[in-house]
């Protein structure tokens, strides 16, 4: 199985999700497990079911130099077949996305647009863990789009707009230390 593995903050847990190439025409069954640590690990567990092909575990350790290793087997009639993934929780890091987009035009300033959001819900301590922000912007007539960023603050005054002209806006986030990777793109919010 090809594995992939993500936290959607620090101290919160570990999704994995996996796929088949080719899918198996047999009835397949999947063991999941996790361990920090190599050989003679300390710290083992099953890696909980969230669906048919995926699965969670909490209690991580946060900065451990050591790596965790998710070990998922796929198991059918013909055998059994296993991948391991091992990676340091930092690097698996992947926000949720911003929420709560708004667009303001600015009263007297026909060519810039006031952008806020808010920091994603389920990441628990942006004061402590900072995000950083991207934001990607385009016109109503599917002019290019432009990607500029990151910033480290909750709004953005964009310059530069065309007046009377329609701007789509989305932001993606990430963690400061640019640990991981950026988030999926926030639900877009439009202005004039």
């Amino acid at each position: 199985p090809a594995v992939e593995c993500w936290a959607i903050s620090y101290p919160q847990a570990v999704n994995c999700s996996w796929v088949l190439a080719p899918e198996p025409l047999l009835d397949t069954d999947f063991v999941a497990t996790y361990r920090h640590g190599s050989w003679g690990a300390t710290e083992t567990g099953e890696c909980v079911r969230t669906g048919p092909r995926s699965c969670s575990f909490g209690d991580v350790q946060m900065f451990s130099l050591i790596p965790y290793v998710v070990n998922v087997t796929a198991v059918n009639p013909l055998g059994a077949a296993s991948r391991l993934l091992p990676f340091l929780l930092e690097n698996i890091i992947k926000p949720d996305p911003p929420e709560d987009l708004r667009v303001s035009p600015i009263p007297g300033e026909t060519k810039k647009l006031l952008l806020e959001w808010s920091p994603p819900g389920s990441w628990p301590f942006p004061e402590y863990f900072p995000l950083k922000y991207c934001i990607r912007y385009a016109r109503e007539e599917g002019s290019v789009t432009k990607t500029i960023g990151p910033y480290e603050q909750t709004s953005y005054t964009l310059t530069g707009v065309r007046p009377g002209t329609l701007h789509h806006i989305q932001v993606a986030a990430k963690d400061f230390t640019d640990s991981g990777e950026l988030s999926a793109w926030s639900l877009p919010a439009s202005g004039t």
